[in-house]
């Protein structure tokens, strides 16, 4: 079993709140406070989650390097008050970071969802890319 500790405890909950912020601060036309604050909350939740050590060699991988700068430079530009250049950025970044687990997730979708159409189309976006 595995056993989850206070600071993960918090660390999920500041990434939960980080993205009700960024979704509020688009939702209300790009507010650059809220897209700031939102970008803040969630990178600190995600290095109480997994540590800071696995937070720094996840975004510093060679070939992450190039998702790693869009992400961090969109979330610069929000800093700088420029909302919506910010979170173009910021959205390239991060599915050319995550883009190994976007198969793995819609694969174990296919597999809980038995509704057949979206069982289906979770299982055509499975594809059959690798996680490194």
């Amino acid at each position: 079993m595995i056993s989850i500790t206070e600071w993960q405890k918090i660390g999920v909950g500041t990434a939960g709140f980080g993205i009700f912020f960024i979704l509020f601060g688009t939702l209300l036309y790009f507010d650059s406070v809220l897209l700031a604050f939102g970008n803040l909350l969630f990178l600190t939740g995600l290095s109480l989650i997994i540590g800071l050590r696995r937070t720094f060699s996840f975004f510093f991988q060679r070939h992450k390097l190039k998702g790693t700068s869009f992400f961090l430079g969109g979330v610069a530009v929000v800093l700088l008050r420029w909302p919506l250049l910010g979170m173009i950025l910021e959205t390239y970044g991060f599915f050319s970071l995550f883009r190994g687990f976007f198969p793995v997730a819609f694969g174990f979708l296919g597999s809980t969802c038995n509704i057949p159409f979206l069982s289906a189309l979770f299982r055509r976006f499975q594809g059959t890319s690798s996680m490194v």
